[in-house]
């Protein structure tokens, strides 16, 4: 069943049965990459994901790791406000293997021992439906290693979609990195709202259209532009749509 996200229409089968090596090669802006791996989440039942860094992760907050990312403002606030690195499981076996492998809430319980902070923090992952995190580790030819991280409802993936998502994973992140290096601009990451913002702005639309094109408050959309605008160095939201469009964030 078709789906309209930001003006486009998606189909629920999406890469599947394609060229999705292809299409990757084809993408040309980190906004391009976000929007094909919403698609590609939506196809296989994901409730959102997230390309990250794995040197240094457990060091690091989750929100300087992430490259690229859907996933719920709150819920990378949350991880980072309780140092949830500590207690997880996914990073811990990253350190062991290269392998995909995949943590369920079950396994964070289990392996853990049980704190307010940890209880209160998957719960507030139940509440977003996300019960199980897929990873697929992955290294570009420099040998920087990250992990693609699929998010939902618990699910047993067989062996063909496991390896059709590390295909996936493999050249999503390759392609990223591509990307970042012919812009240069690997020190600045874009959140999906700063660029969804960014984007709207670009196509003509005052903040009160975008909050109600995004089901956000005027305050909180003014909020992302402002922050994006002083994260580009630009002296105004023209000027930050201008300076997205060269750098590659927005199309």
């Amino acid at each position: 069943m078709p789906e309209t996200i930001m003006g486009e229409t998606i189909e629920r089968d999406g890469p599947r049965g394609g060229d999705f090596a292809a299409e990757i090669a084809g993408l040309q802006t980190q906004f391009d990459l976000l929007r094909y791996m919403r698609r590609v989440s939506q196809a296989f039942g994901f409730k959102s994901f997230m390309i990250c860094h794995v040197r240094g992760f457990d060091g690091d907050k989750l929100s300087a790791s992430a490259l690229l990312s859907n996933m719920p403002a709150e819920l990378v606030s949350k991880y980072d406000s309780l140092a949830m690195a500590h207690y997880s499981v996914g990073v811990r076996r990253l350190k062991e293997t290269t392998t995909p492998f995949c943590i369920t809430v079950e396994d964070w319980e289990r392996e853990n021992e049980s704190s307010a902070d940890m209880v209160s923090y998957l719960a507030m992952l139940r509440e977003y439906g996300i019960t199980q995190a897929n990873y697929f580790p992955v290294h570009d030819a420099d040998g920087r290693r990250a992990t693609v991280i699929w998010m939902g409802g618990e699910s047993d993936l067989t062996m063909a979609t496991m390896m059709e998502l590390q295909m996936i994973a493999i050249h999503v992140f390759n392609r990223l990195m591509e990307i970042a290096s012919l812009l240069k601009e690997n020190a600045v990451t874009l959140s999906e709202r700063e660029i969804q913002c960014l984007n709207w702005t670009a196509a003509g639309k005052t903040s009160a259209e975008i909050a109600g094109i995004l089901g956000l408050s005027e305050h909180t959309v003014n909020h992302y532009l402002n922050h994006v605008t002083k994260k580009l160095d630009a002296v105004n939201r023209t000027q930050a749509v201008v300076k997205a469009i060269k750098k590659g964030y927005i199309s």
